[in-house]
């Protein structure tokens, strides 16, 4: 699956949003060592080398093209960009800090990931991670829908994940608490603002559309993106903002979790 940089930071305000919720719910911590797992284009990142400007911040990616988008683009001594498959990462004894932000649900096997990472990481580290919580809304239903239907079944069985994508913040507070973490997990539901005609396709475009892409022929997929869009279209009607420009509500979910090791 080929991620596109360009099309990922088109909506970076809303995306970013998240990120920084929880970098601001990190309080008064001084880590030496900070491990941005799944870091995309870098853009955030950027934020926790700022934030600690003394810290060692290492972004790590699975995506080649994300991975170049960073090193591009961000130019600060105390950070580094490095090419990692989660699967195949695991904390040393120098972590003081895994912040990882809308990463895990794309890893089916992420709840075991996470917890050989709470296992591993040393007391007095901290985790900061958020992921998704709207597998649920008719974005994702819809398509999951259509790739299910007998028009796509053939070509698109197993491609699109399912509504257990991630779970529920009380799964996570759990696995914290057991790992002998402090916990904190809330969830938040984002009211985003979206212009345009079309806006809803426009944003997953950028995520939850590419591996329907990956899987289809270019005809094959823009046949199913018209597709996609009359039918989500229904579950997300415009409305006229004050300067008559087309406005669609889409709501968000996320959930996070913050959390130290005590023991």
């Amino acid at each position: 699956m080929k991620w596109d940089p360009s099309k990922y930071t088109e909506f970076a305000d809303y995306r970013g949003r998240p990120y920084e919720d929880l970098l601001g719910q990190l309080g008064d911590i001084s880590p030496r060592v900070v491990v941005d797992l799944g870091c995309g284009p870098g853009n955030k990142t950027n934020l926790l080398a700022q934030r600690w400007p003394a810290a060692q911040v290492k972004g790590l990616d699975s995506s080649p093209e994300m991975i170049a988008k960073a090193q591009d683009t961000v130019r600060l001594q105390n950070l580094d960009f490095e090419l990692v498959d989660a699967r195949q990462w695991h904390p040393d004894d120098e972590v003081d800090l895994l912040f990882s932000n809308a990463m895990l649900q794309w890893l089916p096997e992420h709840r075991q990931l996470l917890k050989t990472w709470l296992h591993d990481l040393k007391t007095g580290a901290y985790i900061a991670i958020q992921v998704p919580g709207n597998f649920g809304s008719a974005a994702h239903t819809v398509m999951r829908q259509m790739a299910d239907s007998s028009k796509w079944e053939e070509r698109l069985s197993g491609v699109l994940r399912h509504d257990d994508a991630v779970s529920e913040p009380e799964f996570y507070q759990q696995l914290l608490l057991e790992a002998g973490f402090q916990a904190n997990v809330w969830e938040t539901t984002f009211h985003q603002v979206m212009i345009g005609q079309d806006p809803i396709l426009d944003w997953v475009r950028g995520t939850a559309l590419l591996p329907v892409r990956a899987a289809l022929s270019d005809k094959d997929y823009l046949d199913f993106e018209t597709d996609y869009s009359r039918e989500v279209s229904t579950h997300y009607p415009s409305f006229a903002g004050p300067d008559g420009s087309e406005l669609t509500n889409f709501p968000f979910r996320r959930i996070f979790m913050i959390g130290r090791k005590l023991s």
